[in-house]
């Protein structure tokens, strides 16, 4: 299992408040094998915190080792998603900006 502490870490730091823009939306990922986290994100602020939000924009579902190969950029999060690897439930269009928002390096 992915150490999901560090992928959400690295993530905030990767955080582009500038692609954000005026977006508000709450991004729930329930980690099949591991503890669901969720990223908020507010007037250009972002903030991830472990657990589950009371009412998500989007919801992503998947293994933790899909997380981590989407956030390092070795599996595209598309790709993932056609492929079953990721499911989406709400507001799926919300989950095609994340790239921008949270480019890999």
């Amino acid at each position: 299992m992915a150490d999901l502490n560090a992928i959400f870490t690295a993530m905030g730091d990767r955080f582009n408040a500038q692609a954000a823009g005026s977006l508000e939306a709450v991004f729930q990922y329930q980690i099949e094998d591991g503890e669901p986290w969720f990223v908020a994100i507010s007037e250009g602020v972002c903030q991830i915190n472990q657990g589950e939000h009371d009412d998500p924009s989007v919801t992503l579902t998947m293994a933790s080792d899909t997380l981590e190969e989407v956030m390092s950029g070795e599996t595209d999060g598309m790709q993932a998603f056609m492929t079953g690897r990721i499911k989406a439930d709400g507001d799926i269009m919300l989950a095609t900006r994340l790239t921008s928002i949270f480019p890999v390096a």
